[in-house]
């Protein structure tokens, strides 16, 4: 996707399976259908963003990495083809100039480092929400894969983030808190339109319809909510698209204001 002069490209790292009761113990298949299958899950996409601008190439989240993670029947990930992914687009993990973490999950930052804790994007800046630094990276009652907490803690080439900022050039970035503490989302500007890039923010656009739907990962159900709502709002704006880490097929999209408002992907 072009946005103005700006190449923004989706990448799958793998799959998450979603039941019903990830997005709240209330909610049901029955009624969407096109969401969950037959057997009563969602197969979602562990999604990331290469956007490439001038000369920079900055990869918005890195994934779940080589791994799995089996919380039962709610969540399900496994993940391990980013690199592949980057490879048939002819970019090599030294070439990322820049890796923007929506948030500190382990789906969103799995390929940031090794098992040895090395960087996997060994040039790269790294930037993220600095509140996720002391939820996650502090707080060792807060689950992260150890080699990720040893790679945060040894890297010399972080950049935490605390309030709204450009990072490059058509790229900002916006405090999204709610899902977690440091959650922010990208927006890539150019030539008179916008995209976000969302992370967990809105985990799916079916939250459109069921505000009600959580994450069980949301840390501030209430802030994440009113966070929602607010980035819905930006989605009106006829200019501007978005898409989640875990929007079905990456898709982006915005939503139609009329007679009452819907998603259009």
């Amino acid at each position: 996707m072009l946005i103005g002069d700006i190449d923004v490209h989706p990448l799958a790292d793998g799959t998450f399976r979603a039941s019903p009761e990830y997005f709240g113990d209330h909610v049901r298949a029955e009624g969407h259908e096109d969401l969950f299958g037959s057997d009563g899950f969602a197969f979602l996409p562990i999604g990331c963003f290469l956007v490439r601008t001038g000369d920079r190439t900055i990869l918005v989240d890195s994934g779940m990495g080589p791994q799995m993670r089996d919380s039962g029947p709610r969540r399900l990930l496994v993940g391990g083809q980013l690199l592949v992914g980057l490879r048939a687009l002819g970019v090599a993990p030294a070439d990322v100039t820049d890796v923007v973490c929506t948030h500190l999950h382990s789906d969103h930052t799995g390929w940031l480092f090794d098992r040895s804790a090395s960087p996997t994007f060994g040039n790269a800046t790294i930037w993220f929400g600095a509140p996720d630094w002391h939820h996650f990276v502090l707080d060792p009652s807060v689950w992260m894969f150890d080699h990720i907490r040893a790679g945060f803690r040894g890297s010399t080439r972080l950049r935490p983030v605390a309030e709204d900022m450009t990072i490059a050039p058509g790229i900002s970035v916006t405090m999204t808190p709610g899902h977690t503490p440091g959650h922010l989302s990208v927006i890539v500007a150019s030539g008179g339109a916008r995209a976000f890039l969302l992370g967990d923010a809105i985990v799916c656009p079916v939250q459109l319809d069921e505000p009600t739907w959580q994450s069980i990962g949301d840390v501030d159900p209430e802030l994440a909510s009113r966070v929602r709502e607010r980035l819905f709002r930006e989605l009106e704006d006829p200019a501007t698209l978005g898409a989640g880490a875990h929007f079905p097929e990456l898709q982006f999209g915005r939503v139609l204001v009329g007679q009452g408002r819907r998603w259009l992907g």
